[in-house]
């Protein structure tokens, strides 16, 4: 009886030996680089809404300041509202990063508010009261450092994302999606055209 004991304490340890065996090889062989790569990716877009959602609440303070000096710029403080209320009101669905036309249209959204943001901020020129305001121009600068702070955090998404699709793509990431992660579907990112890199000029002279 205790020699029977025995035999199955080593065949339970040896095959709990094994088990760990394996799982430190799979370990070492990548088997979580893909759900750690998606995971800073995600947490990479989470900044990337935080500063888009951060420069969408200085617009209305700046839109207020800019009318009091020169309300008959209709034209592009309408254009200002509308472009933010289109970026704002648009509802970013949970599969934004994998589903092409969401992502064109919340990148397209956030570009035309970076476009008539430029319009509004160069009308700035026309009128000297206004660039000396003090609060248009500590509001000039908060833009300045959110429009810097979202090309960092754009940046640090493409790179994440970059790295997700690569390990998709590549061996052996592209076994492990295959067995073990099927749901795992390519990251969209930013396309870098001359608009989405054109910050708002921002001028303190």
């Amino acid at each position: 009886m205790m020699t029977r004991n025995l035999s199955a304490d080593r065949t339970r340890y040896g095959l709990a030996a094994v088990l760990l065996s394996a799982l430190l090889m799979l370990s070492g062989c990548g088997v979580n680089a893909i759900p750690t790569y998606e995971e800073q990716a995600k947490a990479a877009w989470s900044q990337v809404l935080n500063q888009y959602q951060r420069r969408a609440d200085l617009i209305p303070n700046l839109i207020e300041t800019v009318k009091g000096y020169a309300a008959h710029e209709q034209d592009v403080l309408t254009s200002v509202v509308e472009a933010r209320a289109k970026a704002t009101s648009v509802q970013i669905p949970a599969d934004v990063l994998t589903d092409p036309k969401a992502f064109e249209t919340f990148q397209q959204n956030q570009s035309e508010l970076t476009s008539a943001l430029s319009r509004l901020l160069a009308i700035s020129e026309n009128y000297p009261d206004l660039k000396a305001n003090q609060n248009f121009l500590a509001l000039q600068s908060q833009l300045e450092g959110t429009e810097n702070r979202i090309a960092v955090a754009r940046r640090d998404y493409i790179e994440a994302v970059r790295l997700y699709n690569t390990e998709l793509r590549t061996v052996p990431g592209r076994w492990w999606a295959t067995f073990i992660y099927s749901e795992a579907r390519p990251m969209q990112t930013f396309s870098i055209d001359a608009e989405s890199r054109a910050v708002p000029k921002v001028s303190f002279d």
